[in-house]
C-alpha cells in the first residue's frame, strides 16, 4: 500500500512539473536596471516589428506622463538602451511624452506628446495633448500626427483636445486613439454641466491638415476624425453611451463580411446606462468606412461651439452585449481581437462572480467564456500571434489558454513564475516566442519601486 502511494505521489508531481515546465524554459532576464524612473510599456503595442526592439516612457508616479521627458528602447538581446525622443525642457506640468506604441510594419513609433506651451498655470491634461511619431532612423524629430484646432472655425480633419493610446493598424495606414475635447470641458466648466465625456477617433495617413498655428493649434499629417457618438445623459435601457474606451483594432486588417469583404473596425467599451440608470459597461465595434473624409448625419466634422465633432459618412456603431439585465453585469479589460477579426476578448463576470475571459464575434452572438478559474483573471489580455491563445495574469502569473473544446485544465498553461506584485502590460514579440512584461523592482531600502522591462523566451504546449 506505501508503495502505491509513493507511485501515486510521484506521479502526481510529475504531472504536476510537467504542466508547469514551461515556466523554466528560460529564466526572465530583467533589461532594463535604472530604479530612478519607469520604463513603462502601458499595455501597448511594444515590439519594434523585428522583434529586437522594446520601446517604453519615462514617466514617473508623482507627475505621470506630464513629467516623462523621455521615449526609449531596449534591445531584447543586448539590453541596450537608445532614446528615441526627448523634450530637454520638460518639467513636472510637462509637455511631457508617452503611451508609446511600434508600427507593425515600420520602424517608427507614436506617443502622446503635451502641448508645448504647458505651464505652472496651464499643465499637461487629458484635453491637452496630441500624437506624434518619430522614425527610428531620425530620433529626436517629431511628426505631428493629428491635427489640432480650438479657434472657431474650427477645421475638417482636426480635432479639439488631446488623442491618448495611440495604436497602428495593421497595415500601418491608421491609427487609433480614445480622445477628450478641450472645447466642451470648458463649456462644462462654464455651465456646471458634464459636457467632458471620454470617446474615440482615428486618424487616416491621406493627406495633411493645415491649420493656423499657436500654441495651442497644431498642424498634422494624418486625417483625422471620431468615429463613435457620446452622450452626456444616457437613455435609461438604451444602446446610447456616455464613454467610450478600452478600444483596440479589429483584427490585422479588419473583420470578413459575408460577401468576402473587409470592413475595418475598432471594438470598445460603452458606457450605458441600466434601466435603473445605473452606469453599465459593455462592448461595442464601430465599423469605420474606408473615406473618413466626408460628414455623416449627425453633424460637421469638425464639430461645433455646444457638439463635439461627429463620425464621418458611414460609420456604424454597434452594441455587442447585454449584461445590464444578468446577475453580474458589467464588461471589463481593453477589447482585444483575435488577429484574423473573428473573435473579441474580454473581461465578466460568470455565474459564481468570478472575472473570466469571455470572447465574441463582431458580428455579435452569445458570448462564450474561454476561461474557468476559481478566481478572478486579472487582466492583461493579449492574444498570442497564432490565433489560438490568450494570455493574461491570473494568481500573480503570466497564463495563457488555448481555444477549443478540451477540458480548461488541459487548455490552460503558466508562463512565468508567481510574483507579488505581479507582472504587468504584457506583450508578445511579432513570432510569438517571446513576452515582455513590466514587474515593479524595489531598491536596497525596499520602498518605492520603479517598473522595469523583463522578457521571456516560452513556448506555448
Amino acid at each position: 500500500m506505501a508503495d502505491l502511494l509513493n507511485t501515486a505521489t510521484i506521479l502526481a508531481l510529475f504531472t504536476f512539473m510537467s504542466s508547469c515546465q514551461s515556466t523554466s524554459d528560460m529564466e526572465e532576464k530583467q533589461l532594463t536596471h535604472d530604479l530612478s524612473y519607469h520604463h513603462d510599456l502601458d499595455n501597448n503595442d511594444n515590439f519594434s516589428p523585428d522583434g529586437r526592439w522594446l520601446v517604453y516612457d519615462t514617466r514617473t508616479d508623482d507627475g505621470g506622463i506630464a513629467e516623462s521627458a523621455k521615449i526609449e528602447r531596449v534591445n531584447i538581446e543586448t539590453g541596450a538602451i537608445e532614446v528615441l525622443y526627448a523634450h530637454k525642457d520638460n518639467n513636472v506640468w510637462g509637455p511631457g511624452a508617452g503611451a508609446v506604441s511600434y508600427s507593425p510594419v515600420e520602424n517608427s513609433v507614436v506617443f502622446i506628446h503635451g502641448l508645448l506651451n504647458s505651464s505652472k498655470e496651464n499643465p499637461y491634461q487629458q484635453w491637452r495633448r496630441t500624437g506624434v511619431i518619430v522614425k527610428d532612423d531620425n530620433p529626436g524629430t517629431p511628426i505631428y500626427m493629428d491635427a489640432r484646432d480650438v479657434t472657431f472655425p474650427f477645421t475638417p480633419g482636426a480635432l479639439r483636445g488631446g488623442t491618448h493610446r495611440h495604436e497602428y493598424s495593421g497595415d500601418g495606414q491608421w491609427i487609433g486613439y480614445t480622445y477628450n475635447d478641450a472645447i466642451l470641458k470648458a463649456l462644462e466648466d462654464s455651465t456646471g454641466v458634464k459636457r467632458n465625456l471620454r470617446t474615440m477617433g482615428v486618424s487616416k495617413n491621406v493627406k495633411a491638415v493645415k491649420v493656423d498655428e499657436n500654441g495651442e493649434n497644431i498642424s498634422g499629417e494624418w486625417f483625422s476624425a471620431l468615429v463613435v457618438r457620446v452622450v452626456p445623459e444616457p437613455a435609461p435601457g438604451s444602446d446610447d453611451i456616455s464613454q467610450a474606451a478600452s478600444d483596440s483594432w479589429v483584427g490585422k486588417k479588419g473583420y470578413q463580411k459575408p460577401d468576402g469583404s473587409w470592413q475595418m473596425a475598432r471594438a470598445f467599451l460603452g458606457a450605458t446606462r441600466n434601466e435603473k440608470g445605473e452606469t453599465v459597461l459593455e462592448v461595442y465595434v464601430v465599423d469605420i468606412p474606408d473615406d473618413i473624409t466626408q460628414p455623416g448625419p449627425y453633424g460637421p466634422l469638425e464639430g461645433t461651439a455646444t457638439e463635439f465633432p461627429m463620425p464621418p459618412k458611414g460609420t456604424v456603431q454597434r452594441r455587442l452585449t447585454f449584461t445590464a439585465k444578468s446577475g453580474h453585469p458589467g464588461c471589463a479589460g481593453i477589447v482585444r481581437s483575435s488577429p484574423d477579426g473573428k473573435l473579441l476578448s474580454y473581461l465578466a463576470k460568470d455565474e459564481k462572480g468570478i472575472q473570466q475571459i469571455f470572447l465574441i464575434s463582431p458580428f455579435g452572438g452569445t458570448p462564450r467564456q474561454l476561461t474557468e478559474h476559481d478566481s478572478n483573471v486579472s487582466g492583461s489580455i493579449r492574444w498570442h500571434p497564432d490565433g489560438q491563445h490568450v494570455s493574461y495574469i491570473h494568481k500573480g502569473s503570466i497564463q495563457i489558454c488555448a481555444l477549443g473544446d478540451e477540458p480548461f485544465e488541459k487548455r490552460v498553461q503558466v508562463l512565468t513564475a508567481p510574483s507579488t506584485p505581479a507582472p504587468t502590460n504584457m506583450v508578445w514579440s511579432p513570432d510569438g516566442k517571446t513576452i515582455a512584461f513590466n514587474k515593479l523592482v524595489k531598491g536596497e531600502d525596499a520602498q518605492g519601486g520603479s517598473q522595469q522591462v523583463f522578457v521571456k523566451k516560452v513556448t506555448i504546449k
